[in-house]
């Protein structure tokens, strides 16, 4: 014969349980989602940079007079930074749009985004870099493939001691490789802030300089929301991922951490949206562009990516 159920006790587990649930998925989304309050400081523009919606939602204009910026409160050392931007619309022809990881000093390292405004209808360009001690020269140049000034796209930096993967809607566009083996430099010393930055620069931004910034249509809007730092911080001289061990503490991402960025490379689907990217939408690599090195391409173009 079988028991029957105790409805009164069945009805409290399912309230316990219930509970748990709905605390556990609101501290997973509140620790996944960065706040602009919390995270940046607003450091140049006036009122042309703005934190609205609770934090969720931060602007950068650009008028005849100033552009705008900002930059995090905390220093990264390796980690991947996730950033959601929708860019200025229309004809944003001279003006630049600078998303970028970079540490102080003439020997500075830095990691870029830069997206080149454009006449309206042709497509923006995205510039990237890497300095390392103060020397870049690395630059690689794309067209994407939809319209970013639609709706907002995710662009990330996936920064570890073996490699700098740029992605764009999670789709990798540049892979950079640690080859300090053969004598080139790796930015993996200098703790970074992340920074951003919306600013004229019509002396070179659109077809070489050729094409002058709008004044008429300012002001220039960029918008950016659904920042996440899955990353180690840099404090007081030291790291939050633990010495000697493979996994960083957690900063700010409760349930959602995820370690995997630390070793991570291209896997097989990886390196083929990889090639795809690059063999229909790069307009631009410095490995390949002989008249700018007759003595020889920089020795990391002479490996394969």
């Amino acid at each position: 014969m079988v028991a029957p159920y105790n409805c009164d006790r069945v009805a409290k587990m399912l309230k316990i349980v219930l509970f748990f649930l709905s605390v556990s998925c609101s501290f997973m989304a509140a620790a996944s989602a960065g706040n602009f309050y919390r995270d940046f400081d607003l450091t140049w523009g006036d009122h042309r940079a703005k934190i609205l919606d609770g934090g969720n939602l931060l602007t950068l204009s650009l008028d005849q007079i100033s552009g705008s910026g900002f930059q995090s409160k905390r220093e990264y050392l390796f980690g991947r930074i996730d950033m959601q931007l929708k860019l200025v619309a229309g004809n944003s022809a001279g003006t630049v749009t600078a998303y970028y990881l970079s540490s102080q000093g003439p020997n500075h390292d830095e990691i870029d985004f830069e997206f080149l405004g454009n006449l309206s209808g042709d497509p923006y360009i995205v510039h990237t870099n890497v300095y390392t001690q103060g020397k870049g020269d690395r630059e690689q140049q794309f067209h994407l493939w939809f319209d970013p000034t639609k709706n907002f796209h995710t662009y990330s930096i996936l920064w570890n001691p073996q490699r700098i993967i740029f992605l764009v809607d999670n789709t990798p566009i540049r892979v950079f490789n640690n080859e300090e083996a053969i004598g080139v430099g790796f930015p993996k010393k200098q703790p970074m802030k992340l920074y951003s930055s919306l600013w004229n620069a019509d002396q070179w931004a659109t077809r070489g300089g050729l094409i002058k910034t709008d004044w008429s249509k300012a002001p220039f809007t960029a918008y950016y929301k659904g920042f996440n730092a899955n990353a180690c911080v840099w404090s007081r001289g030291s790291s939050s991922c633990v010495s000697g061990r493979s996994t960083p503490r957690p900063y700010g991402l409760g349930m959602n951490y995820n370690n995997g960025w630390q070793t991570q490379g291209l896997d097989a689907p990886g390196r083929r949206r990889l090639r795809w990217v690059q063999r229909y939408h790069m307009i631009y690599n410095y490995c390949t562009d002989l008249k700018r090195f007759p003595q020889g391409r920089p020795r990391e173009c002479r490996r394969s990516s």
